[in-house]
Parts: structure tokens; C-alpha cells; sequence
């Protein structure tokens, strides 16, 4: 099949580029010397966790439990579940410990924990918790400054049914940043932050095992991991225009990109219409602190074209210029880069994997929570 062959909005995946994206991950982790356990939420498909983990079934990171049996049912064995778990999970969770070889959950509330520990109990099986600590994201995480942040690592590794594996982070914050230099300040904080928590629970007299950062933009960026253990990045492996803009990648880089056809012309507005809507581009509006205007992605090869506006199936392009309607016949293909990955492709049912005009496979990924 060729790209022509296709039915729009179809989301591409170039394989030349991811493949480039991953390793290039991969070595930074082997030069570092650090674990790389790569998040998997970007995609959600077992053969680019193949890619990013070097063809392996080693250490991986999810954001639903959808995701966790997925990839335990197609033999990965060491899965973290990134995201604070609550009582109605822990059924899903000790289904999934007993299930894998290494299963891990996070927690941040003293309340939480308590129920971890409880249900560990009534149901003898022993947990493993990372502490999610805030290093400067302000989303979710205990803040390594308060002595009861201290007490909760004591707390998991003096319960009976809980392993305490260590301390996880994601500097989030680096998303806000706006120069290449303010991310590399993001991370040698995410490092500091976390290296000294781990440091003043050791010396507490609590093992801390694992020390786990990771975000796309500082783990792009880092130049010091020294007392890290393992890096958790993601959308990476796709890249997408917001990490472009701020700095993590270029443009060439992005591996994922959305096929469109151009639906209509409108010469009176200086407008055209493309089949693809808010449903396959998403209404992320990408870096806002950066922009001086809001477009949906950018349209490949055409810098003069912006996706100004979206309607549910509609996607709206227009021009600071005098369109050449000419050059974009009613049919014709654009490709848009979007603005965020991870969104976009959750919108899709299947990805198209590509090398140049060519389609060479199908990818399906795992949907749900």
C-alpha cells in the first residue's frame, strides 16, 4: 500500500526516525550509566516499546492499567505504573503484581498508603511503592523540604506487605520553558532535588534503591545524572512541534505526523478546509508561552499554511499570505506534524507505519484505562 491508497485523517509513523529517536535514548542512558525504563503512554503499542527499549521486553512505564495487562500479556516483565493509585485499583494491581516478575505503584498520601498497606495485609501480598516526589512541577508528589515527607519513606519501609523501591519523579515544569537553557536549569534541579531527598532518607537509615526522574524535554538535555538510577522519557520516541518549540528536538525529528486531504477552498476568506478536525489533530494549542498565535500543528513543507481553527471533523487552514489555491487541489494530500503527540495518536484506532510514500505496516494500540 501506498500513502495514496490511505483513507483521511490517518495518523503516519515514519520508522526511520523513531527508530533513530530510540536509539538515541538508548545510548544516552548507556553513556549516563542509568536504566532507561521509557514510558510507553506516547503510543501504546508493543512494537515501538520494541524500538525503545532496543528489541528487548525489559523495564517499561505506563499511565493506565489498560496499558499494564497489555503489555504483561505480551511478555513484558517489569512495568511501573505511573500514576498515584487509589483504593478501586489495587484489585487491578495485585492481579498484575502476582501476574509479572516486577510490578511497581506510586503513592504520595499518607492516607493512600494506609490503604496499600491494608489491603496488602488482608490479602497477603506485598506491594511495590515508589514515593512520587515534587520537584518542582507542582502536580503530584510530597515535597522533599517537609519532615513528614521523611516520615511516609520511613512509614513504607518499615510496612509489612510493602517493598519500598525508592523515590520518582517528573519535572513537568520543563514544559514551560522557553530556551534550551531554562530546560537544562529544569534538570540540573530535577537532579538535585531528588539526589538529596534520597541522600536524607539514607541517612535516616531507610534504603532508598531506586532514584527515577524523567521527562522528555530534561532528559533530552541533562548533562548529570550521577546518583540516578533509572530515566523515564517518552514522547521522544515521537517528538512532536510543542518540543520543538521548545527546544528538545527540530522539527525533522518528528516520527509521527497526521495524513489530511484538502476538502475545500474558500478564496473569499483566504481559506481552506482538510478533513482533519479537533477528532485527529486534538485542540491541544502546543506552546502558548512561546507563540505568538495559536495553530493546531505545523503543515509539513508549508510554513506559509496555518491550522488556525478546528471544528469537530474540520480542521481550518489560512495564510498570512495570498493562498495559492492552485498549488493545494481539492484531494491533495498535507501532513501535519501536531503539536502533541501523545494526544493525537490517542485518537487514532491504528497507525500507519511509513518510509517515505511507502506503507509497510499497521500498528494498534491498546486503548482504555
Amino acid at each position: 500500500m501506498q500513502l495514496k491508497d490511505l483513507r483521511t485523517p490517518a495518523f503516519l509513523i515514519d520508522l526511520s526516525k523513531l527508530q533513530a529517536n530510540s536509539t538515541h535514548m538508548i545510548r544516552k542512558a548507556e553513556e549516563y550509566g542509568v536504566k532507561l525504563r521509557p514510558h510507553v503512554k506516547t503510543h501504546k503499542t508493543i512494537e515501538a516499546a520494541k524500538y525503545q527499549l532496543g528489541d528487548s521486553l525489559t523495564r517499561i512505564t505506563v499511565s493506565t492499567l489498560a496499558e499494564a495487562f497489555f503489555y504483561q500479556e505480551n511478555g513484558f516483565r517489569d512495568i511501573t505504573y505511573a500514576f498515584p493509585i487509589t483504593r478501586d485499583k489495587l484489585d487491578n494491581a495485585a492481579l498484575l503484581t502476582r501476574k509479572l516478575k516486577h510490578f511497581h505503584i506510586l503513592l504520595d498520601q499518607y492516607d493512600t498508603f494506609e490503604k496499600v498497606q491494608e489491603y496488602g495485609y488482608e490479602h497477603d501480598i506485598t506491594f511495590s511503592v515508589y514515593l512520587i516526589v515534587d520537584s518542582g512541577a507542582r502536580r503530584a508528589g510530597v515535597n522533599p523540604e517537609d519532615p513528614r515527607s521523611l516520615q511516609l519513606a520511613r512509614a513504607l519501609q518499615e510496612a509489612k506487605n510493602i517493598y519500598f523501591q525508592g523515590i520518582l519523579t517528573h519535572a513537568g515544569q520543563s514544559y514551560h520553558c522557553k530556551t534550551i537553557m531554562e530546560v537544562k536549569k529544569v534538570a540540573e534541579i530535577e537532579h538535585k532535588v531528588m539526589v538529596r531527598f534520597a541522600e536524607q532518607i539514607r541517612s535516616s537509615g531507610v534504603e532508598c534503591r531506586e532514584v527515577s526522574i524523567g521527562s522528555t524535554p530534561t532528559c533530552m538535555h541533562a548533562d548529570n545524572w550521577e546518583g540516578v538510577t533509572e530515566i523515564r522519557p517518552g514522547n521522544y520516541v515521537f517528538f512532536d512541534k510543542f518540543q520543538s518549540d521548545i527546544g528538545s528536538c527540530s522539527l525533522s525529528d518528528c516520527s509521527a505526523s497526521v495524513l489530511t486531504r484538502v476538502i475545500g477552498h474558500y478564496p473569499d476568506h483566504n481559506r481552506m478546509l482538510i478533513d482533519a478536525g479537533a477528532l485527529a489533530l486534538s485542540k491541544d494549542q502546543g506552546a502558548t508561552h512561546i507563540l505568538d498565535e495559536v495553530v493546531y500543528g505545523f503543515v509539513k513543507n508549508h510554513p506559509e499554511l496555518n491550522i488556525t481553527r478546528l471544528s469537530q471533523e474540520h480542521g481550518f487552514i489560512d495564510s498570512d499570505d495570498t493562498i495559492q489555491f492552485s498549488n493545494y487541489p481539492i484531494g491533495s494530500f498535507l501532513e501535519i506534524i501536531p503539536n502533541h503527540s501523545c494526544l493525537t495518536a490517542a485518537l487514532f484506532p491504528v497507525y500507519h507505519v511509513v518510509d517515505n510514500d511507502q506503507v509497510l505496516d499497521e500498528w494498534k494500540p491498546v486503548r482504555g484505562w
